[in-house]
């Protein structure tokens, strides 16, 4: 008598595929390693390394399984990503921001999603969500001009996602919106010219004077009370994690696949160096085994850390479980990712000799790439902290950005 086939069950199915997307991540790197220099110098992840991310599954990662995506945990969103930028933190950041978009397309009203992923469930979507559009309420929406900074992976998306201050009605403090804006809507300023980072493409986006529905518009307010229109037709618990939660750690876990890349890197070429008048290896210098020990302990930490932060927020979010004080303290602990890895890569700078000052080294592209990382404000730690402090002395939390 035959057996019927098992069916494996969701979670067994999710696991699978969440290894394989692991894999898939992993045999990317040394191709990742290879396009580095050519992505750097055009200022540009190339097309080819987005269509690897796409036909990988990369961008499916968080995406509503309404509109052919995986559904699955910020855990595997964030494993991709710190795998991806041992090979090219560019690359890696530009995968984390877009894919978080698609996260974040599912909290708007349905159908704003249905205008983007109506026809292509492939679409992708960029952001500035920093309130620098100029707003205006009008019947029916808004209208929307201003200049944006910072829309990493721009140049492959066909929407963007723009942060403005709506005005409210007297006595009233104005409303912080995010509008989701299509493609023929606005213009991409090529002024991407930085240090680090270069290949995101982090370009500026204007607008002139568009009109975005009412339903293409969704409050900060309400993204952090976990009160979304897109909740209806996306009940899953991975929709009911804070803004926030998800966000800021997209900007924080690409340096530490940097930081990992560099101890590698920093260990290969020490292992054989020797001081150019003592001839003494410099392996056996008990000041550059101390950094190394120092950033591999760093690195241990922290990870095990995100992957803490990571199974409490899906935890969480199944439970419903959101006390502000711990919202606080996991907000600080992802703003303390980069300024950490700052620490580690400055003490491996120290010690990499002058040839790490070369154009191209790699070192000095982990160096320079995890401290434009810093630089971002969603990685300051400092006003996190304040705010975590002051909720800890009894004073209301006064940061919706937790």
């Amino acid at each position: 008598m035959g057996h019927a086939a098992l069916q494996p069950s969701r979670n067994e199915a999710s696991d699978d595929l969440a290894n394989l997307l692991r894999e898939r991540a992993r045999n990317l790197v040394p191709v990742l390693r290879e396009r580095e220099a050519a992505a750097n110098a055009g200022g540009q992840v190339p097309p080819e390394t987005i269509e690897d991310f796409e036909q990988a599954g990369f961008f499916k990662i968080l995406q509503p399984a309404r509109y052919g995506g995986y559904e699955l945990s910020p855990k595997i969103y964030c494993d991709v990503a710190r795998i991806l930028a041992e090979g090219c933190m560019s690359s890696a950041w530009v995968y984390g921001v877009v894919a978080v978009h698609n996260w974040q397309l599912a909290l708007f009203d349905e159908r704003a999603a249905q205008d983007v992923w109506g026809e292509d469930k492939s679409v992708r979507l960029s952001s500035s969500q920093m309130p620098a559009g100029k707003v205006m309420r009008v019947e029916g929406g808004f209208r929307l001009s201003g200049h944006w900074a910072f829309s990493s992976g721009s140049a492959h998306c066909k929407w963007v996602i723009l942060g403005g201050m709506a005005p409210a009605g007297e006595g009233e403090k104005p409303e912080a919106l995010h509008f989701l804006v299509p493609r023929p809507d606005y213009r991409i300023v090529e002024n991407w010219d930085v240090m680090g980072l270069r290949a995101t493409g982090s370009n500026d986006i204007v607008v002139e004077d568009v009109f975005v529905p009412e339903y293409r518009a969704i409050s900060e307010h309400s993204m952090f009370m976990l009160d979304c229109p897109g909740h209806v037709a996306h009940p899953a618990p991975l929709y009911k994690i804070p803004f926030a939660q998800l966000f800021n750690r997209t900007v924080a876990i690409t340096s530490l696949g940097a930081l990992k890349r560099a101890v590698e890197v920093f260990i290969d070429n020490t292992r054989a160096k020797r001081a150019t008048y003592t001839g003494l290896r410099l392996a056996n210098d008990p000041s550059i085994q101390q950094a190394v020990v120092e950033a591999q302990r760093t690195l241990d930490e922290l990870e095990l850390v995100l992957d803490r932060d990571l199974n409490e927020l899906t935890r969480r979010a199944e439970n419903n479980d959101w006390p502000i004080e711990r919202r606080a303290e996991l907000a600080v602990s992802t703003t303390m990712t980069v300024s950490r890895c700052v620490t580690e890569v400055d003490k491996l700078m120290q010690f990499s000799g002058g040839k790490a000052i070369y154009r191209g080294n790699a070192m000095q592209r982990a160096f320079l790439d995890i401290h434009c990382a810093r630089a971002h404000a969603m990685n300051n730690p400092l006003p996190y902290a304040r705010n975590l402090a002051a909720v800890y002395f009894g004073f209301p939390n006064d940061c919706e950005d937790v």
